[in-house]
């Protein structure tokens, strides 16, 4: 005898039992998938990082290169604007209102000596020259005049009318070797410069005419001894450097 009509109804209507735990399988490979996922992703991140790495140091040796070229090149214009200036021949240089002395002797004698000309620009002198510098105080002009034999320039100035910011000025001009700068007594003008058998008066610090006068007869082969020493001799008072 079948079953009743109303429990083989109930039957297809409730859906079949499960027993035991869900299957996995499916959560397991959607993890896999995942860590898959992540580690391209890690590594197209480490690429790109790479990538931008490379492209910032291709950028540092470009911008090097560029600037190291630049380099070169204002090194190579500033030869050649430096080559294509013609140099000042001592010679060409004329100076206005300069005086010369002629018959000057060079002699060496160990007593004070009456110079014609003030400050003395050539004549007999002490045998020890001066070590050429910058001085402060006035100096014995035996032995200056011995610096000028050399070949040295002797700067000079009032030291009432050329002082401070003037006087630091007139050192700095100074080039390092075969000049003699200090005070002097009794000049007519505020600075004097004088070397071998030559003479200028200037109206100031600021005269043109002192770089000229040091370019045409500092070491000029019209010194009885151009060359020799400017050191190894003695120091005045006050030098400064």
């Amino acid at each position: 005898m079948g079953e009743p009509w109303a429990l083989l109804r109930v039957r297809r209507l409730t859906p079949p039992l499960t027993t035991g735990a869900p299957s996995v399988s499916n959560h397991e490979n959607l993890t896999i998938k995942q860590q898959r996922e992540k580690r391209r992703a890690e590594k197209v991140a480490a690429l790109k990082a790479k990538q931008q790495r490379e492209k910032r140091r291709n950028l540092i040796t470009v911008v090097s290169a560029v600037v190291g070229a630049l380099a070169v090149v204002a090194i190579i214009i500033s030869i050649v604007v430096t080559s294509a200036q013609p140099k000042v021949d001592p010679a060409d240089i004329d100076i206005a209102g300069l005086e010369t002395f002629e018959g000057l002797e060079p002699a060496h004698v160990e007593t004070p000596v009456e110079y014609d000309m003030t400050p003395p620009a050539g004549g007999p002198h002490n045998p020890a020259w001066l070590n050429c510098g910058v001085y402060e105080e006035v100096l014995p002009s035996e032995n200056v005049v011995h610096s000028l034999e050399h070949g040295a320039v002797w700067i000079t100035y009032d030291a009432a009318e050329v002082s401070d910011g003037d006087l630091g000025a007139l050192r700095d001009a100074m080039p390092s070797s075969y000049v003699v700068l200090s005070p002097f007594e009794g000049l007519d003008a505020p600075v004097v410069a004088s070397a071998w058998g030559v003479q200028v008066s200037l109206d100031g610090v600021d005269d043109p005419r002192l770089d000229d006068f040091i370019t045409k007869y500092r070491l000029a082969a019209s010194a009885p001894e151009p060359g020799a020493l400017c050191t190894q001799g003695v120091d005045g008072p006050g030098k400064v450097r």
